[in-house]
């Protein structure tokens, strides 16, 4: 065995010992032989590094070293793209902190009500892991300090700037002292990482392991528009493109109305996502949209802040943005985990300036095309693949993805080929069924009864 890959040659205490030894790890693995000694002596660090390279063991390590439990309030925080990352950090730090008693961690995310963790927050955690919109919320409302920050961590990056989070992030690093560590991952390295690592980092080490990601391939294609005749052209590129999904970008709520109305008339599945939502109907909107219910969504870009849904065909921007930066955030939700992606931007002729401001930006030429607007009905216009059912109950009746699938399954008599995605929240439950076969699992969940018992189900 090679020893410099042995966690005992590390200034580790006897406490993070037990924490590495409870989750078995015998070496190190390469991001964190690379990090680690760096991290531990309290150099800032931006690392290259995609999922499952073992770098929440390196960052966790890290502010689990500079953290004195004997200290209230929060010493470290961590900022994830998701609610679903955020967890899997939390559980993993709370492993590797077994060995140190009356150490208190909080996962606080958006996405759930506020009340549980401000109430959580009377006693202050020693280490948070959030995503940045709720942390920036809770510190808004002086409920959470950011003052005694050691250590701040950015993980996956580039997710969280393609996710909209750039603004929030920024202000929440202002926020921390100055003196404090910083420490970056990220599977690609785009400008703006580049640009956000020099904002929040000094003297950054800088560590990158094979198999980060390389940048996604996008093909991005723009379409000369009449502001009159959008609507058409967009029905037009997306029946010639026929994404699977499609994210449709609009500069106002009052356009994403009009956006969907106009694709609903020539037969699409699309529904809005804009920043005057109840957090209850946004739910309802994302669970449809990433349970393939709903083949285009067509968002505000403050109402696309946090959206984190795999596989979206496509990007379209109906109005170009004003900000070139925001153009690549928008488009960087497309063509990801190896897949390629498809960027298409309709643009006034007075929007022209943006789309130069766009390649100025990219240091190349656009890619123009050309595509008539749509003149009569739409043909052959592919219908969602998937339909949603909503049943009135969900964690707070400690009901689980396997028990709607055992009464579907069961009394209900489907295939389990015909069930799509599960989501339980705390009162509510959806699941995606094909749509041939929704109409006969909406009347069979209604006749028959979920883990006993009887709930209320609707098509949504």
């Amino acid at each position: 065995m090679n020893e410099a890959l042995d966690f005992s040659t590390l200034p580790l205490s006897p406490a993070l010992l037990q924490g590495v030894d409870a989750l078995g790890y015998a070496r190190m693995t390469p991001i964190q032989a690379q990090a680690l000694p760096a991290i531990l002596e309290g150099r800032d660090v931006i690392a290259q590094a995609p999922t499952g390279s073992g770098k929440t063991a390196a960052f966790g390590l890290g502010l689990l070293h500079r953290l004195d439990p004997a200290r209230s309030g929060p010493q470290a925080l961590v900022l994830c793209p998701t609610r679903e990352l955020a967890d899997q950090v939390g559980k993993h730090i709370r492993k590797l902190a077994v060995g140190m008693p009356n150490l208190k961690l909080s996962i606080l995310c958006g996405g759930i009500p506020l009340g549980p963790q401000l109430a959580s927050l009377t006693h202050a955690p020693h280490v948070v892991v959030g995503t940045p919109g709720r942390i920036q919320e809770l510190v808004a409302q002086d409920a959470l300090s950011l003052k005694g920050v050691r250590t701040l961590v950015l993980d996956e990056a580039d997710r969280m700037l393609d996710m909209g989070f750039e603004e929030a992030i920024r202000d929440l690093v202002k926020r921390t002292p100055k003196d404090r560590q910083g420490l970056l991952f990220s599977a690609t390295f785009p400008d703006a990482i580049r640009k956000l690592g020099n904002a929040m980092l000094r003297n950054a080490l800088e560590v990158s392991i094979d198999g980060g990601e390389s940048p996604a391939t996008i093909e991005e294609f723009f379409y000369e528009a009449d502001p009159v005749r959008r609507g058409p052209l967009l029905a037009a590129l997306l029946l010639r493109h026929r994404p699977e999904s499609a994210v449709v970008f609009c500069n106002t709520r009052a356009d994403t109305m009009e956006v969907v109305g106009s694709l609903a008339h020539y037969g699409f599945s699309a529904l809005a996502l804009h920043g005057d939502m109840e957090q209850r109907d946004r739910d309802e909107v994302l669970v449809q949209f990433a349970n393939r219910s709903c083949s285009v969504l067509v968002a505000s870009d403050v109402a696309a802040r946090g959206l984190d849904v795999e596989n979206i065909g496509a990007v379209v921007n109906y109005e170009l943005p004003t900000d070139p930066d925001t153009y690549l955030h928008r488009i960087g939700r497309t063509g990801r985990a190896g897949r390629a992606g498809l960027a298409l931007s309709l643009c006034t002729p007075r929007e022209r300036p943006r789309a130069d401001a766009i390649a100025e930006r990219q240091g190349e030429p656009l890619r123009w095309d050309r595509m008539l607007p749509l003149s009569g009905k739409a043909d052959n216009v592919p219908p969602a693949a998937m339909s949603t059912l909503r049943i009135d109950a969900g964690r707070s009746d400690k009901l689980r993805p396997g028990d709607i699938v055992g009464a579907l399954t069961g009394e209900a008599g489907l295939h389990k080929d015909a069930i799509g995605k599960i989501d339980v929240f705390a009162t509510r439950s959806y699941v995606a069924i094909a749509r041939p076969q929704a109409g006969l699992a909406l009347s069979r969940l209604r006749e028959g009864r979920i883990k006993g018992r009887k709930f209320r189900v609707n098509r949504l």
